[in-house]
């Protein structure tokens, strides 16, 4: 139970009118005779605490002088029965055999160790610590110091140790001081001084590294944990990861750790198993709001997909209820969301990843490019190294000495030489970004359909002065105003937002805290009953109008007042177009770069790739800020951008975009 004062966030409780030995007798008659009754055994486990299940098993062994656990083992089988036989041991117990699983026979399984030892309280360490000793009459930290090596090693003892600092007075002082030294130990120096990672990040408190991981940012232009793969490598860098994550939210570590456990093909049972034994009487409610949060789906629809029979029933009645289906929403994930809005608005510096080149000579290049189209065949590889290395300032000075020097129009040259997707990337690059835009935009509205997604991409995403220039180069394309063609293209409330977009007014002042309160109160809002003053019209005229940084600060009133995040109140509340636009303009605000990442990876995952918006994002961003894009892209999905093009791409198309992509993190 949660500890006085404090709300308990755990799916099972106390069942109420206990009596163990009826409990035991009900477990005897369902595993009496021929058979067993499965459907009994576990209503009856997963709905008692822990507690009460260990005196189940001394009323069992007093009744029928056999041990219980055994018998279970007798009865049962597979994942079912390891998981029913899980819950049946005390919490450090139940470490412990992981432990002694992971470090036994052939092979380490330094996953599983990463997350016991990186996640535990120093109390639940000194426990795990004595129950192995109990249980195997072995010293635990001989057996891990015996079994691992180099600093994967050192950081694993430091956490067997149980000695993180617990005291919530933080210096600021020594906060900026340890900030500092990790950024000297790591991005500032050659090589990396581990020792001051190991000591920094194993002994601290939570609070004080919660706020050195923000003074981190503030001095090193990005996130610690950016730095640590880039410094680190193998199981320490893993480990590290994990205390990090742990530190800022358990509930999120053990959130993507449940995820990742079932994505994909296969199910990681052991990892499952673990975590939904573990948490059931800690965090099983905040990991479940934050699952949701994060993936889009609840924990509970998550397990039904992915398992079956008796094990999938366990499951489902430790993770305790269907988030999809309660609409709730609980203080961690709104602790999660919250935190994310204070490091965004952390100022980072934004970099692209095409500079100019510095040698540039326009006249060279326009005859490098002329001689690649000349005769018979095309040399790509040329063209691909001189515009994909050149700014695209660069690149309109190439076509003015192109025509200057041959008398010919570069992009129709390029067009009859070049085809398919690499076609459609170079001749995107060599239009200025105002005109690649517009002519996006002109593609999502004419002819049958409509291409909803682009525009709202790129009128959710752009600020005041892309978007008057788009409507300056749509105009001179087109001979039409580009708010005509929105306007005669979508209705509705959709149409008034791109509308409203397309004007390119949003303010561009700082966050003002008392107005702030007052559109996040008039978000909150759902109690209006004037028409005139709908949902999406308030929603409307304060997210297509306010200042980012303004709007980052309506965001944190808008959870502290609900305890939602507003992205989770859009979805909820409305639906198609108009959510989607909303959703893209919150996240837009939130943090450009994972926008355009999640974006990217969407186009790759799966089957079959979007190469229309992966070719578009690819060449609007690569001079604003696709270094961002690719470390937010390592940080969601613990793949490299690169490493993605590569496996996903293929020819001279994924050559031009690993050029512009500009290197593997």
């Amino acid at each position: 139970m949660a500890p006085q004062g404090k709300i308990y966030r755990g799916s099972v409780k106390d069942f109420q009118g206990f009596d163990a030995n009826q409990d035991a007798e009900a477990l005897y008659n369902a595993m009496k005779g021929f058979g067993s009754d499965k459907e009994a055994i576990l209503d009856l486990i997963t709905s008692r605490s822990n507690k009460q299940r260990v005196e189940i098993c001394q009323a069992y062994k007093s009744l029928y002088g056999k041990d219980l656990i055994a018998d279970l083992k007798y009865e049962l089988t597979g994942k079912f029965e390891r998981l029913i036989v899980s819950l049946m041991r005390p919490p450090a117990y139940g470490d412990a055999k992981e432990v002694k699983d992971a470090i036994s026979g052939v092979g380490t399984d330094e996953k599983c160790l990463i997350e016991i030892l990186a996640s535990r309280t120093n109390q639940e360490i000194h426990d795990l610590v004595a129950a192995y000793k109990d249980a195997y009459g072995r010293d635990l930290e001989a057996d891990i110091v015996g079994d691992t090596s180099g600093h994967f090693k050192k950081m694993l003892v430091v956490l067997l140790q149980g000695a993180r600092e617990e005291d919530d007075v933080v210096s600021e002082d020594l906060v900026e001081q340890d900030a500092k030294d990790l950024l000297e130990a790591g991005e500032l120096k050659w090589g990396t001084d581990e020792a001051q990672f190991i000591y920094i990040l194993g002994r601290r408190s939570r609070q004080h590294l919660r706020l050195v991981f923000d003074e981190y940012l503030k001095i090193a232009g990005k996130p610690i944990e950016r730095s640590i793969r880039g410094e680190l490598s193998g199981d320490f860098e893993k480990l590290m990861l994990a205390v990090v994550k742990c530190i800022r939210s358990k509930a999120e570590y053990f959130a993507e750790r449940l995820y990742k456990a079932m994505k994909g093909l296969g199910t990681r049972d052991n990892t499952l198993i673990r975590i939904m034994v573990s948490r059931s009487e800690i965090d099983m409610l905040d990991i479940r709001e934050v699952f949701r949060t994060k993936y889009e789906k609840s924990l509970y629809n998550m397990i039904k997909e992915d398992t079956s029979g008796e094990y999938k029933k366990a499951l489902l009645k430790l993770c305790g209820g269907d988030d999809d289906a309660a609409g709730e929403f609980f203080p961690e994930a709104a602790q999660v969301a919250y935190r994310m809005w204070e490091l965004s608005a952390v100022k980072v510096e934004l970099r692209g990843t095409v500079q100019p080149a510095g040698d540039f000579n326009d006249d060279g290049d326009a005859q490098v490019l002329r001689k690649a189209m000349k005769g018979l065949g095309t040399d790509e590889g040329a063209i691909i190294e001189v515009v994909t290395k050149r700014s695209n300032a660069q690149r309109q000075q190439i076509i003015k000495a192109y025509k200057a020097h041959y008398g010919r129009d570069l992009l129709a040259d390029l067009k009859s030489e070049l085809s398919g997707s690499l076609a459609k990337l170079i001749l995107g690059l060599m239009l200025t970004p105002a005109q690649y835009d517009a002519k996006q935009l002109r593609k999502a509205v004419e002819g049958a359909g409509t291409d909803e997604s682009v525009l709202i991409e790129i009128m959710a995403t752009r600020n005041n002065q892309e978007i008057r220039a788009i409507n300056e180069a749509y105009q001179e394309a087109y001979h039409k105003s580009l708010e005509d063609d929105l306007s005669s293209d979508t209705s509705g409330h959709f149409k008034r937002i791109l509308v409203s977009l397309a004007l390119g007014n949003r303010d561009e002042g700082p966050e003002n805290l008392t107005q702030a309160h007052e559109d996040a109160k008039k978000l909150a809002d759902v109690s209006s009953n004037d028409s005139s003053d709908s949902l999406e019209t308030r929603f409307l005229s304060i997210l297509c109008t306010r200042s980012y940084p303004h709007l980052r600060r309506v965001f944190q009133e808008f959870i502290k007042m609900t305890n939602h995040d507003v992205e989770h109140a859009i979805k909820k509340r409305m639906s198609g177009d108009v959510r989607d636009a909303f959703v893209a303009i919150v996240r837009s605000v939130k943090n450009k770069p994972a926008f355009f990442a999640d974006k990217l990876y969407k186009s790759m995952k799966g089957a079959g790739t979007d190469e229309r918006t992966l070719t578009r994002i690819m060449i609007s961003r690569s001079e604003i800020d696709l270094f961002n894009i690719r470390g937010e892209f390592i940080d969601l999905f613990d793949k490299s951008l690169h490493h993605m093009i590569e496996k996903d791409t293929s020819g001279d198309y994924r050559k031009a975009l690993l050029a512009l992509c500009g290197g593997e993190d």
